[in-house]
């Protein structure tokens, strides 16, 4: 679930000051604004900090960078904060490129990168990785892959620059004392586990837009068996441990049309959230000492299709009373899918209509030095899909909506209930005049509803992240002749118990014509 501080609002002022340009051109040139996001940023304590620059590389290969990491001398832990940044660069012409760092082994941080100017972007990436603080107490080794392509054709080097900064402190209150990769034995007091997977459909292939492939009889050109339904699957020793939906990524390539995102990109594009799931209901079963078998399986991928990435780390909170604790799974239950797909063509359109959805369930316990805690956890899924195209599937159309509701109930000395409802949704369409002008129109969301009651202060906050925009070029002809014209906006809501955001970007033809905040 996503943890999510709203502070240093304050900040924005400078930031946004003298940002947007009030006359922008009247098409696409040879540069444009650097990227940027309608998210808050990270809020830093006060007090001195200690930066560690783990990588300097500049990717123009399939090679990964390998280097260390060793705590600053200066800032011993513990740490009241942890942040991650990533600085960038790249001018030319490249695709978008997908990138992985880890750190120990364990996934901290997964990036898609902006398409370049001729004259060159800059670009910055914030994340708050505090969590993953009981991973940097010692010197590990650091990889980073963002494969890439540069040649005669493809001339775009991503300079990358990544950098961890600590502010010593007292750590925050409910982190988890272990960070592990699966294949590594829990340890026997564990009494809490949560998984994170870095899921991402990508790679190139139709996969890398699976919310749009259709069964063989339909004649779209992604064919997928059972439609575009996915689910993300996470296994314990083989059996099903947690569901989740995946988020329907568009990385700054995506629906043919580049001019769309080369300012704003969509909604998690430069900073790919895990999936999280809850397994303290199974913790009883895998405090034995012996590692267990943690694996991810993505349903409705067509047999012997790749394109998905799932990397997966586990979070594990210890009992400090207990030398072992004990307990068993009472109980599990994984509906049948449901998958209604009908495909129909009428006027001319062809469409494929979705319907799909499964609910979960676990109920386990362990034995604490703090007495039997209970667990119950829920999660049930549901998606609808409307995909339409005419002849030469163009124009080329989808309205979809997915939802991913969790609960998770936690009974014993220090009850508590926590209920997070995500929500994503895309809204569409690619078509191409008969001038050869390829347009795309594309609304994108993704919003969540929290709350959390029990033994800490009750929580709750919301979230509407919405991307509207429209973007025009001309194809098959060199990049003076493409005439790109287009507009974007992303609106950025966050209102609960930690404060108010409201913040607004807004582009026209590659320029920031708005960028406020309203709260």
């Amino acid at each position: 679930m996503r943890r999510i501080l709203i502070a240093g609002i304050a900040l924005l002022g400078t930031m946004l000051g003298s940002a947007a340009h009030a006359a922008p051109p009247p098409e696409f040139g040879n540069d444009w604004d650097d990227p940027r996001v309608a998210a808050p940023p990270i809020p830093k304590p006060p007090g001195r900090s200690c930066t560690v620059r783990i990588v300097d590389n500049q990717f123009k290969s399939f090679d990964p960078f390998e280097g260390t990491f060793a705590p600053p001398a200066g800032c011993a832990g513990p740490w009241a904060k942890v942040v991650l940044t990533m600085h960038a660069a790249v001018k030319g012409r490249q695709f978008d490129r997908l990138g992985h760092l880890a750190i120990g082994g364990v996934t901290v941080f997964k990036t898609s990168t902006p398409q370049p100017s001729p004259e060159g972007i800059r670009w910055t990436v914030e994340k708050d990785i505090t969590a993953y603080s009981p991973i940097l107490g010692a010197p590990q080794p650091v990889m980073m892959r963002l494969d890439n392509v540069v040649d005669e054709t493809y001339t775009g080097i991503l300079d990358v620059q990544v950098d961890l900064t600590f502010w010593p402190g007292a750590p925050p209150e409910g982190g988890p004392d272990d960070v592990l990769t699966p294949g590594v034995a829990l340890p026997r007091n564990t009494e809490r586990l949560l998984a994170e997977v870095y899921v991402t459909g990508s790679g190139g292939g139709c996969e890398e837009f699976w919310y749009i492939t259709a069964p063989p009889s339909s004649g779209y050109s992604c064919p997928a068996d059972n439609g575009p339904y996915r689910e993300v699957q996470i296994l314990v020793d083989g059996q099903v441990a947690g569901i989740a939906a995946p988020f329907p990524h568009i990385y700054t390539g995506g629906w043919s049309n580049p001019f769309l995102w080369y300012v704003i990109p969509a909604p998690r594009a430069f900073d790919v959230a895990p999936v999280v799931y809850d397994l303290s209901p199974f913790v009883g079963r895998l405090t034995d000492g012996r590692p267990h078998e943690i694996t991810v399986s993505v349903v409705g991928v067509p047999a012997g299709q790749p394109g998905w990435e799932a990397p997966v780390n586990l979070l594990a909170w210890r009992d400090p009373g207990s030398a072992q604790v004990t307990g068993d799974l009472l109980a599990s239950s994984l509906s049948p899918l449901r998958n209604e797909v009908e495909v129909s063509t009428v006027d001319g359109w062809t469409q494929v209509a979705v319907e799909g959805g499964r609910k979960f369930s676990a109920v386990g316990y362990v034995q604490s030095s703090r007495g039997r805690l209970t667990y119950v956890v829920g999660r049930e899924l549901a998606n609808t899909s409307r995909h339409r195209w005419q002849a030469g599937e163009n124009p080329d159309a989808l309205k979809a909506g997915w939802t991913d509701t969790s609960t998770v109930v936690v009974a014993g000395r220090s009850p508590s209930v926590t209920r997070h409802a995500a929500r994503y949704t895309l809204d569409g369409v690619v078509s191409v005049s008969a001038e050869n002008r390829l347009t795309t129109t594309m609304t994108a969301t993704d919003a969540a509803t929290h709350s959390s009651v029990g033994s800490s202060r009750p929580t709750h906050w919301t979230l509407d992240d919405t991307y509207t925009g429209e973007a025009t070029w001309t194809l098959g002809v060199p990049r003076p002749d493409r005439h790109g014209v287009g507009f974007s906006r992303e609106r950025y809501q966050l209102r609960g118990t930690t404060g108010c955001y409201d913040r607004t970007i807004a582009t026209v033809n590659g320029f920031v014509t708005n960028d406020t905040n309203a709260c």
